[in-house]
């Protein structure tokens, strides 16, 4: 397989972008230069690397090749920083699961925001990884502690969740106590539908079925569960700001503690390794 820059470069921005067109304007060419790129670089893989849908997708063969693309631009990126040639701002795409983008994750790299270009994934802890896998992100903070393959693995630590109400909320759902029969009609709230950590403390109870609000953002979660919409798995700093009359805790001394990890791609790189650095001492 023959490599060539500009094509890798254009598989890159059209995954990123979504379509061909929006690549184009990023890459500064016209559709055509980049379809053209696209199937030269197909032609050389011997592969179809792309799936011709809005947004694109990559194919199991297309996301081998972007992760090369996306490695390549990295070194690339280093290169010319060395070399006093640099051209733009590197970008160092992330995945990062909602409550630590919330909490500390932006705390960690706000030093290097004028150094790097952060494009930043949202997605649960339990799906992080799927990014890292795919070759759309360069490192990511996940659940897994086995390494991605190409990837180290560096544990993090817990974060741990209590089950919080308002007041009001647990003294008309569960004036006797909370119980199997109260938590299978008492409503919850859930981040998104990946999000299983209340199920995951529902278990201890029988896996009851509760009616269930979504609330897809971390200081709206908070503030839902505060509101007294149902209870929910909420971190120290959001029942903190709830204020302290806001919540009571369901379950003193018990919760959920869900388990990270810093996955990053092994190949050695200085952006990579200012990146990890950070996230690595804001953590301790």
């Amino acid at each position: 397989m023959d490599l060539d820059l500009g094509q890798l470069r254009a598989l890159a921005a059209v995954v990123a972008e979504g379509t061909f067109e929006a690549a184009a304007r990023v890459l500064h060419v016209t559709p055509s230069a980049v379809s053209q790129r696209i199937r030269a670089l197909e032609t050389s893989a011997g592969r179809v690397l792309l799936v011709r849908v809005k947004p694109v997708v990559p194919t199991e063969a297309g996301r081998t090749v972007l992760r090369l693309a996306r490695e390549v631009e990295l070194l690339a990126a280093d290169a010319r920083r060395e070399l006093g040639q640099e051209e733009g701002t590197p970008v160092l795409p992330v995945a990062v699961n909602a409550d630590s983008l919330a909490t500390w994750f932006l705390g960690a790299v706000a030093p290097l925001a004028g150094e790097f270009c952060f494009d930043l994934r949202r997605e649960d802890q339990e799906r992080t990884g799927e990014l890292l896998r795919e070759g759309g992100v360069v490192a990511a903070v996940t659940a897994e502690a086995d390494p991605v393959p190409g990837c180290s693995a560096t544990r993090l630590g817990a974060m741990h969740y209590q089950p919080c109400a308002s007041a009001a909320f647990a003294r008309r759902w569960f004036p006797r106590g909370v119980d199997r029969e109260a938590l299978s009609r008492a409503p919850v709230v859930v981040f998104d539908r990946d999000d299983d950590l209340q199920d995951r403390w529902l278990r201890g109870f029988g896996h009851p079925l509760p009616p269930r609000h979504h609330v897809p953002a971390t200081s709206d979660f908070g503030e839902a569960v505060r509101r007294g919409f149902g209870w929910g798995m909420l971190l120290p700093a959001q029942v903190e700001a709830c204020g302290p009359d806001g919540v009571v805790d369901l379950d003193p001394g018990g919760g959920v503690d869900v388990e990270l990890h810093w996955q990053r791609w092994k190949i050695r790189s200085a952006a990579l390794d200012r990146l990890s650095e950070a996230v690595l001492a804001a953590w301790r």
